[in-house]
């Protein structure tokens, strides 16, 4: 059976993205990346699979109601 995992996404600019991921160990990470800008609902997959990983500190201001989960390194 399947879990939910906790998927978010924020926009930054029209072609920018931040993208947050709950991993299966109750933890998560968060990646930072370019897209075209046509629509975001779609893109932010783009940035979880190809983005950089941005640190923990700038990740929990983006993404706050995740530091309930473990940072993943």
């Amino acid at each position: 059976m399947s879990e939910e995992r906790r998927t978010r996404y924020t926009v930054l600019d029209i072609k920018v993205l931040a993208v947050a991921m709950e991993g299966g160990n109750h933890d998560w990470a968060a990646y930072i990346g370019a897209v075209p800008g046509w629509s975001h609902a779609n893109e932010w997959r783009l940035v979880y699979e190809n983005g950089s990983k941005l640190r923990q500190e700038v990740a929990e201001l983006l993404f706050p109601d995740f530091t309930d989960l473990k940072w993943r390194p």
